[in-house]
């Protein structure tokens, strides 16, 4: 029953992790065919914007490792229905990798917090500022789209809660090096409304505006959806998630599935809020996704739309 609430988007964007996000957390590498096939899939049912691999080195996430077999696969699935097929980027090297493959869409990730900037990039958070500039800068030169993502924007498993304004300076950062958008990353789950809400004020107020921001809840303590909520009241109309709740970080052992995509949908379709896809399409997706994984996908609706427990 769609029962529309004032004030929020008309229709949101949903940024797909699960081929990247979801598939680099997982003990057993998929196999590349069908990763490709996951693609394919999640654009059938809809999904504009699917995140598609990392060019990071084979050696920090081996589940990826297939990026130079897998993205060539792709391309038939960016030419119908406008699919836009983004990568992580992790340096020059990175990014050197992705533009001889025909990537058009990058994104960088870093931190607001030392701690993992440390594990995840072996480096301070200015020193990996610093790595981002001339990849950022060689991407808009050459016209590609660039994203920021930042993570530990609400806690962090070593430093514990986030200051607001600590993430305000590393999130204006990024965006001041040129990038497009901006993704909060609330890497273990730990953000409640009212802080979200809080720290999307901050960032209007040093000059990062609600229509560059997109959101990135885990559901670690159960509040990825009434974070989401929360965000769109705030005007945020770019929402990632992961189909079937596939996810985590290799490097933030508490991080726990991602948001995921079905439960935004289905939260979304309530609403009124137009999303394009089709979460029946979507549903079979993860069901079949979980087949090859070896066990049930952790989203509610999935398991509610598929009967199983």
């Amino acid at each position: 029953m769609t029962v529309p609430v004032p004030g929020l988007p008309a229709r949101v964007r949903i940024h797909e992790v699960g081929a990247r996000d979801g598939l680099q957390n997982e003990k057993s590498v998929v196999p590349t065919e069908v990763k490709a096939e996951f693609v394919r899939r999640l654009a059938e049912a809809g999904l504009s914007t699917i995140e598609a691999t990392s060019f990071v080195h084979p050696k920090w996430v081996p589940q990826l490792a297939d990026a130079e077999q897998l993205f060539p696969m792709l391309g038939e699935i960016a030419d119908v229905g406008d699919v836009a097929l983004p990568v992580l980027v992790p340096n020059e090297r990175g990014l050197d990798r992705a533009l001889a493959l025909g990537a058009r869409r990058i994104a960088v990730f870093g931190s607001a917090t030392e701690s993992f900037a440390a594990r995840n990039l072996n480096r301070t958070v200015d020193e990996s500022l610093a790595m981002f500039e001339p990849v950022v800068a060689r991407a808009k030169a050459d016209k590609v789209h660039v994203r920021g993502y930042l993570s530990m924007c609400f806690g962090d498993p070593w430093e514990g809660p986030v200051p607001v304004h600590q993430v305000v300076r590393v999130a204006k950062a990024l965006m001041d090096l040129g990038c497009d958008e901006l993704s909060l990353g609330d890497t273990i789950g730990v953000a409640t409304p009212g802080h979200v809400q809080d720290l999307l004020s901050e960032l209007n107020e040093e000059g990062v505006h609600t229509n560059s921001i997109g959101v990135h809840f885990h559901d670690t303590y159960g509040q990825a959806l009434s974070n989401t909520l929360a965000a769109l009241q705030h005007g945020v109309a770019t929402v990632d998630a992961s189909a079937g709740g596939l996810g985590g970080c290799p490097y933030a052992k508490s991080a726990t599935g991602n948001l995921a995509t079905e439960d935004l949908v289905w939260m979304l379709d309530g609403l009124g809020i137009e999303t394009g896809v089709d979460l029946g399409a979507l549903t079979a997706t993860s069901v079949w996704m979980a087949e090859h994984l070896g066990r049930p996908s952790p989203s509610r609706t999935v398991r509610a739309l598929s009967h199983k427990e």
